[in-house]
């Protein structure tokens, strides 16, 4: 016999194999979305900016990761500031090089198709995404809007600042 709660109907019941509905894990976020993390505006570079100027931005915000836009401010991909300081330190890069030359191309196609991450977007599909990407690009509902850039450590220090 399945037990249903009360705020269940029958005919949308998934039953477990003993025939008990499986307790949902709790959700850590409390129905919280990425709003709810209060992240700072994006900070992105045009895909000709200078690595220099690229490493010293990135120093001044505290930031690892840098989008980087092309026409029509398209995100085309990140540059990783610790990969371009270290090239640069190396001697392989010169500091007038510009930025899409070390950058990281999003990949995008029809196998691996783009997820919109907007403010309204739960935490939990949040958290989801990030297990397999390091930040995700937070935007508006059209695309055309750098929003915030979000990280699986903002997700923990909002879950801690929660108590989860």
């Amino acid at each position: 016999m399945a037990i249903i709660s009360s705020t269940e109907s029958s005919s949308s019941v998934n039953l477990s194999t003993n025939g008990v509905l499986p307790t949902p894990p709790p959700d850590k976020y409390r129905g919280a979305v990425v709003e709810d993390l209060q992240l700072p505006p994006a900070f992105a570079l045009p895909k000709s900016e200078p690595i220099a100027r690229a490493i010293e931005l990135a120093y001044d915000r505290d930031f690892s990761h840098i989008p980087v836009l092309g026409k029509n401010k398209k995100p085309l991909g990140y540059v990783d500031v610790a990969y371009l300081k270290q090239k640069w330190e190396a001697g392989e890069a010169d500091p007038t090089d510009r930025v899409e030359k070390y950058m990281s191309r999003f990949n995008r196609s029809a196998s691996n198709p783009y997820t919109i991450i907007t403010p309204a977007t739960p935490l939990a599909d949040l958290e989801v995404f990030l297990r397999n990407n390091l930040f995700v690009l937070v935007t508006d509902s059209a695309r055309k809007f750098v929003l915030a850039v979000a990280t699986a450590q903002d997700l923990d220090n909002f879950a801690k600042r929660r108590g989860a």
